[in-house]
């Protein structure tokens, strides 16, 4: 006979199997190779990094400056 650590269990269980179904039908990206403002070839450090970037260091800086001069 279940008792409810047994409910428990699979409940997480299926939470687990749910998340992980979600996580994998997600559109994978590949990581850019070039910048998707500059087109300018992105170091492969950086897109190791930073997982599917698609702007290199000096446009991604640039592009939070202006974000956050108009940020509120």
């Amino acid at each position: 006979m279940a008792d409810i650590a047994d409910f428990a269990n699979d409940l997480v269980q299926e939470r687990i199997d749910l998340a992980l179904a979600a996580r994998k039908a997600q559109p994978v990206f590949e990581a850019y190779e070039f910048c998707a403002d500059c087109n300018t070839a992105i170091p492969l450090a950086r897109r190791l990094a930073v997982t599917n970037c698609t702007r290199c260091a000096a446009c991604q800086q640039l592009n939070e400056q202006v974000g956050t001069r108009y940020a509120r």
